[in-house]
């Protein structure tokens, strides 16, 4: 005598296949994800590693050295030749300078093009769009001109920094932000009698502070990693950035150095850490603000 096993309904069954696709998708998307991130982040991995051989060794086995092969010594060796103190000091004044510069005349010019009213403010925003499109490249030649010769800031700081001063990307941004503010915000604030600057620093101002992490973040990495501008206009070594003093070494030390490939990669490691680290610092504070909870009360 058989005993027929019930097969289960066809409802059931078509919920159970429906519900293993989704898994198998999570399951791909998360492998395809580590593939992803393992791709990017190995060359920051072989960065370090190579940093730290004593020895170089450019094989697929380098990626993997033996403990007894790694110490600091590329670093100091680094530091010895560029004076690695001294262009992180100036990479940091640099940088400095364009993020302040930055920050002061986006927040300035994006208030402007956002909320007061003007003939032609449309005209300036279209122009403020447009410069973006023309590449630094072009202005090389007037620019050296200009601030080299006429004003005579070769090997300054202010000389390295106005040609950053005003980032039209921190404007847009700015504009935008700003855009999104509720109007009756600022029309109160008008009618209690308080002037565009008081509103601007004291009401905008606090409720910007996306805008103003994206900004900084952005500001950072160009000026920390510009080359051409800061070689063309600084001839003394005291006053050139790391990507300055770390383009040099390549070109007239690093063919008498021991490990030339070791030290390069300690400076770049240096160059990059600044960068990733002011990431990982405010990564976090990238948060929606509750702009609704300024107009009431």
């Amino acid at each position: 005598m058989t005993t027929d096993v019930a097969a289960p309904p066809t409802g059931e069954r078509s919920t159970t296949q429906h519900s293993a696709r989704p898994r198998t998708r999570s399951i791909g998307s998360r492998i395809a994800l580590v593939i992803g991130a393992f791709a990017f982040l190995f060359p920051f991995y072989y960065m370090i590693i190579g940093s730290l051989q004593k020895e170089p060794d450019a094989s697929p086995s380098g990626a993997f050295p033996d403990p007894s092969n790694l110490s600091l010594h590329n670093y100091a060796a680094i530091d010895s030749a560029i004076s690695l103190g001294r262009s992180l000091v100036n990479s940091g004044i640099f940088t400095g300078g364009v993020i302040i510069c930055t920050i002061v005349f986006g927040l300035l010019a994006g208030y402007a093009l956002a909320r007061l009213h003007f003939r032609g403010r449309g005209s300036t925003f279209a122009l403020v769009l447009l410069v973006q499109v023309v590449p630094f490249q072009l202005l090389l030649i007037p620019l050296y001109v200009l601030i080299v010769r006429d004003y005579g800031l070769a090997d300054s700081y202010l000389g390295m920094i106005l040609p950053f001063a005003i980032n039209t990307s921190a404007v847009f941004i700015f504009r935008q932000f700003f855009l999104q503010l509720p109007a009756a915000m600022f029309e109160a604030a008008r009618i209690d009698g308080a002037g565009e600057l008081q509103i601007l620093f004291r009401i905008a101002l606090p409720l910007c502070k996306p805008a103003l992490m994206s900004v900084v973040l952005l500001s950072f990495t160009g000026p920390w990693n510009e080359f051409l501008w800061p070689f063309l206009v600084t001839k003394e070594q005291d006053m050139q950035p790391l990507a300055v003093s770390l383009a040099n070494y390549i070109s007239t030390v690093a063919s008498a150095a021991a490990n030339p490939f070791g030290a390069i990669l300690a400076g770049a490691c240096v160059l990059a850490a600044p960068a990733v680290a002011l990431y990982l610092l405010f990564q976090s504070r990238f948060n929606s603000t509750d702009i609704d909870s300024a107009t009431k009360g």
